[in-house]
């Protein structure tokens, strides 16, 4: 069977992650999304997958590869152009246009197939979903979840009637405005007649543009209502809370990696700590390589990337750090995401700590050691939870 992951977005709602990772491959504890999605494809008969790529389309493609070792094959459509020397330039054509790409290529859609937004850990029974869609004789049928009233605010709400049929779409309504608590999950099945409702060469979106010319020409469109396990990580704050979801096992599906060396303590291979010095507090995961110094305190739910070195005596509270990061001494992490150069809150509001001449206190561990900072940037040393030179991290080793 067939299937197709939309993987061509720039996630820029997903920034700063999403300046050098796509993201389907923001990991989810060292997984990437988007292979939990191929898991799930191949546990239920779809082991064709199509991905769409445009922005940074050779991570994806470097990794999953010909899908051989995932039990599966994978091509790739990219969206975008080459330019004479020989570089990729990205210029995605919307979901619905991505899909019309490769049906015009070539016919390769010749039956029921099913379309994931690659940005979301699912465990759908899509049998069950495809069994329903063909019941019913749809030509598109959207995959619904219900969620509490006062949360539809921050999704597509969709408006069916007693058959199931879909009547309306309201974007983020207000709360006494929704007309539904079922939204919109990103899994969408599909029979190839659905090609005949989108155009050729033209950018074109799935939920924008597609859905509303099925709703307007009366087409056979159906919304499925079903109670899973959706953990969308489209927005920072999305993915800052299924990292938190995950580690305290409330994720089907998603294993903590590593080894448990204490309750609610995992570790990769070869990380560095006195733990008769630290007080750590579960659920914590620890990557491989990195080096935990003495007086550290860290809470979870917490994750930590491999190669990384946290300083003595600082404070990591409800935080994920990615790989390759070093906390300098001292340092007060509370609620907090830090990739790279940069530190974002709980509500995806960011601090690019090199621009304000921080590196001493947030670096990628990759880079030369950080010099000391002036003392006209401690206030933005006291918003990230430390107080200036007593964060400074001069070591170089």
């Amino acid at each position: 069977m067939k299937a197709m992951i939309l993987a061509a977005g720039k996630g820029t709602r997903v920034r700063p992650i999403t300046y050098t990772i796509p993201k389907p491959m923001i990991p989810i504890l060292q997984k990437p999304v988007m292979e939990f999605l191929v898991d799930l494809l191949r546990q239920n008969g779809f082991d064709q997958i199509m991905v769409n790529v445009s922005h940074l389309a050779n991570e994806i493609e470097n990794y999953f590869r010909d899908g051989q070792r995932f039990g599966v094959q994978i091509g790739y459509s990219f969206e975008g152009k080459i330019t004479a020397d020989g570089e990729l330039v990205g210029k995605a054509l919307g979901s619905a246009g991505g899909m019309k790409r490769i049906q015009d290529f070539y016919p390769f859609f010749d039956d029921t197939f099913v379309v994931l937004c690659g940005d979301a850990l699912i465990d759908l029974d899509i049998s069950e979903a495809v069994a329903w869609h063909r019941k019913k004789g749809a030509v598109a049928t959207v995959i619904l979840k219900p969620v509490p009233k006062e949360e539809v605010s921050s999704y597509g709400v969709v408006v069916t009637d007693d058959d199931g049929r879909i009547k309306a779409f309201q974007e983020k309504p207000g709360v006494d405005e929704a007309l539904s608590n079922n939204i919109n999950t990103g899994i969408y099945i599909f029979e190839p007649e659905v090609f005949d409702y989108i155009p050729s060469a033209t950018e074109f979106d799935i939920g924008g543009d597609l859905f509303p010319k099925l709703v307007e020409m009366g087409a056979p469109f159906y919304g499925l209502s079903m109670d899973f396990q959706w953990v969308d990580i489209g927005r920072v704050p999305d993915y800052w809370q299924a990292i938190r979801t995950v580690l305290r096992g409330e994720v089907r599906n998603v294993d903590i990696p590593g080894r448990e060396v204490a309750p609610g303590i995992y570790t990769g291979l070869n990380v560095v700590v006195n733990w008769d010095k630290v007080d750590i507090q579960g659920p914590v995961y620890i990557g491989s390589m990195t080096r935990i110094e003495d007086g550290v305190k860290i809470i979870g739910p917490t994750a930590i990337g491999s190669s990384c070195r946290i300083g003595a005596n600082a404070t990591v509270d409800n935080t994920v750090i990615f790989d390759y990061s070093r906390l300098g001494r001292g340092i007060r992490l509370v609620d907090k995401l830090v990739f790279g150069r940069y530190c974002v809150d709980r509500l995806g509001n960011t601090i690019d700590v090199q621009a304000a001449a921080l590196d001493w206190l947030i670096t990628d561990a990759r880079q030369d050691p950080p010099s000391r900072v002036p003392r006209e940037h401690q206030a933005i040393a006291e918003l990230l939870g430390g107080d200036g030179n007593a964060l400074i991290s001069n070591d170089d080793d």
